[in-house]
């Protein structure tokens, strides 16, 4: 073989080398693309994952806020209805106490058809007051003082050791609406 041939063969070699190079660095590059996009793809798919995490995340708070809202609004409204109400209520409690001196003054009088009359408007003012939840506070000559529920205007020497601390005389009747005392008793306390 010439020298010529062998350079030939020699350059032939080289050039089909860096042909073979040349496709290898192409499937490696193809192949590093394919990865990049296939963890493009992971990535996209994660993000979208963590998206949708958030979204969901987002959508239970708003939930949970809207039906605090909603039992919030229902307590306020219901409360608005029981003070709207007490305070009617406690408007109409001296019409009450005026019934009841009235009751008083009438007993002493002759004419009974006037007191039948009177004492029948006053049951039935007193039962339309408890069919809305009024109830009347027990206080009576007696009775232990009980500072969170009645209410002592003075106190006087008690009469006997008996009625220390007790209940003399009831000077104003209590009512409560429901569980809540709207006006306490007043008392006057043996001392």
């Amino acid at each position: 073989m010439s020298k010529k041939d062998k350079t030939e063969d020699i350059l032939d070699e080289n050039v089909n080398n860096e042909s073979q190079e040349a496709q290898t660095e192409d499937q490696n590059t193809e192949n590093q693309q394919e990865l990049e996009v296939e963890v493009e793809e992971l990535s996209v798919e994660d993000q979208l994952k963590e998206d949708l995490t958030k979204e969901k995340d987002k959508f239970l708070r708003l939930f949970a806020e809207f039906e605090n809202y909603k039992k919030r609004t229902s307590k306020e409204r219901m409360d608005l209805f029981r003070t709207a109400g007490q305070e009617v209520i406690v408007a109409l409690l001296p019409v009450s106490d005026d019934f009841d001196r009235a009751m008083l003054e009438l007993a002493k009088s002759k004419d009974k058809e006037m007191f039948k009359g009177v004492e029948l408007i006053q049951n039935k003012f007193t039962q339309v007051l408890k069919a809305k939840g009024l109830e009347e506070v027990e206080a009576k000559a007696g009775d232990v003082f009980n500072a969170d529920l009645h209410d002592a205007i003075t106190q006087i020497p008690a009469p006997d050791k008996k009625m220390k601390g007790k209940i003399i005389d009831v000077i104003e009747k209590g009512f409560k609406l429901g569980d809540k005392v709207i006006r306490h008793p007043k008392v006057v306390v043996g001392n």
